[in-house]
């Protein structure tokens, strides 16, 4: 009986000594190689935020220093190209103005007075022609119209004729003539007599070889007197 007590009691023992905690060593060097292993997740941590952060600024910097082409169709501005060049307006050369042609001076106008024959046999109608000639150094504006002219028949102090008498109506006539030039206008007499207001006149001018006078006149100027026959 007391051997197997012995023999139990060593079994106990040798079975306590095959389950020994481990020894500080052990733990020591499980430490390191854990705190190792945290340490090599924080640095594969840290790096990776670290490339991420150095991508994501790269990023960044390419966008903010080039815009992007939508950037660029939303804001005509940012783009010169963008804004609407202006054509050029033709420059027109303004043609220089005529300088505006004087009037003639009155004291340089000639009125004459003509007829085409100096005598008439019977039934033949005298032309009376005035002719006005612009005497000055420029070429001028003279009213050589119905409103300024008058032909003019008289026989001593007898009235026989003038055009203003039955004229129809007034009206001007601007013509420009150069110095020395002159201009023409002709009247057909019918050999009758007229009076002021166009009225009626019974007599008629005489003939057998009576003289008279014609007188050509252009607003206040008159001209010299052309003498002609009546046979």
């Amino acid at each position: 009986m007391g051997r197997q007590g012995n023999s139990s009691a060593r079994g106990t023992a040798s079975g306590s000594s095959s389950v020994r905690k481990p020894s500080a060593a052990v733990y020591r060097r499980r430490r390191m190689v854990v705190g190792g292993a945290l340490l090599l997740v924080i640095a594969l941590v840290a790096g990776g935020f670290a490339l991420a952060a150095a991508f994501t600024g790269g990023s960044q910097k390419a966008s903010s220093t080039q815009p992007s082409s939508t950037e660029t169709a939303s804001n005509p501005a940012a783009s010169p190209s963008a804004a609407p060049t202006p054509s050029a307006a033709p420059s027109a050369t303004p043609s220089p103005t005529a300088p505006a042609t004087p009037t003639c001076n009155q004291n340089l106008v000639t009125v004459s007075a003509a007829t085409d024959k100096p005598a008439y046999g019977p039934g033949e109608n005298p032309l009376l022609t005035l002719k006005v000639t612009n005497g000055g150094t420029v070429p001028c504006e003279v009213n050589i119209g119905t409103s300024q002219m008058e032909f003019l028949v008289t026989s001593g102090s007898d009235r026989i004729f003038s055009s203003k008498d039955c004229q129809a109506s007034s009206e001007d006539l601007v013509k420009v003539i150069a110095p020395g030039a002159s201009e023409t206008a002709n009247f057909p007499w019918s050999r009758n007599r007229s009076a002021d207001g166009c009225k009626a006149v019974a007599a008629a001018p005489g003939g057998g070889g009576a003289y008279y006078i014609f007188t050509a006149k252009l607003g206040s100027r008159a001209s010299p007197k052309a003498v002609f026959q009546l046979n």
